[in-house]
């Protein structure tokens, strides 16, 4: 069932949001950046970023920490309303629309919503394939001048809530937490379609290094592999 109410959609979004900054509460999270500077939970003076990250791993970036002036790339989908709401909530500024749509015209309409703020996008969001970066982001950097800092979330232990094309990880309460930031990778203007592919190509590595190196942190630590929870029975189990 559809639901239409936007009063009913919000209050659905900020409970969820709530409930997610008391969950990170009860967790220790720990925060590794490349640089100084470079992390969303600091000020950065002048320099604004793209804080590329995973679908699967979208509420370590928004709950581990509490950001500075910070927007996200919200899907123009209809579930983006409940994500927009639950980002107000926590002080980020949603942003609809597709870093992959429009072109320069676009693009223009992203950064004035987002003036003087950092952007996260989810790279392989809203519809995939899974961990598997796009290239708006990478047409966004070349644009635009921001570096692309890749960044990467895992959790000594964690439930793995199954979906229709990904997963989410959800950590478990009195867990530790890894939130990694990556060095920035810069993308000239101009470039052929060709050169977009080269260094959408050097973020895919840098974000699977970079996930890679979070997942051994976690296992190093004890915890094990994460729970996965298929959604539906997930759902009915809650139900109950």
């Amino acid at each position: 069932m559809k639901i239409r109410s936007r009063r009913l959609i919000r209050f659905l979004a900020r409970s969820v949001a709530v409930a997610c900054r008391g969950l990170f509460a009860l967790t220790r999270v720990e925060i590794v950046a490349a640089q100084p500077g470079l992390s969303p939970y600091e000020d950065s003076g002048d320099q604004r970023c793209l804080y590329c990250i995973w679908h699967d791993a979208i509420l370590g970036p928004i709950f581990g920490g509490r950001c500075v002036d910070m927007a996200a790339l919200v899907s123009l989908h209809g579930d983006g309303s409940y994500v927009a709401d639950a980002l107000e909530c926590v002080g980020i500024a949603p942003i609809r629309g597709s870093s992959s749509r429009g072109g320069a015209a676009a693009v223009r309409e992203m950064l004035d919503a987002a003036r003087g703020k950092d952007i996260a996008i989810a790279t392989d969001g809203p519809r995939g394939p899974r961990r598997k970066v796009k290239y708006g982001i990478v047409y966004l950097a070349s644009q635009t001048g921001r570096p692309i800092v890749p960044t990467a979330f895992s959790a000594r232990r964690a439930w793995r809530v199954r979906g229709r094309w990904t997963d989410l990880l959800i950590p478990r309460p009195f867990t530790k937490l890894w939130l990694i930031g990556g060095d920035p990778i810069f993308v000239p203007a101009g470039l052929s379609r060709a050169e977009l592919s080269d260094h959408r190509d050097k973020v895919q590595r840098a974000m699977d290094e970079l996930t890679a190196r979070a997942d051994r942190l976690a296992d190093r630590s004890g915890g094990g592999s994460p729970v996965h929870v298929d959604a539906a029975t997930e759902a009915v189990r809650r139900a109950a």
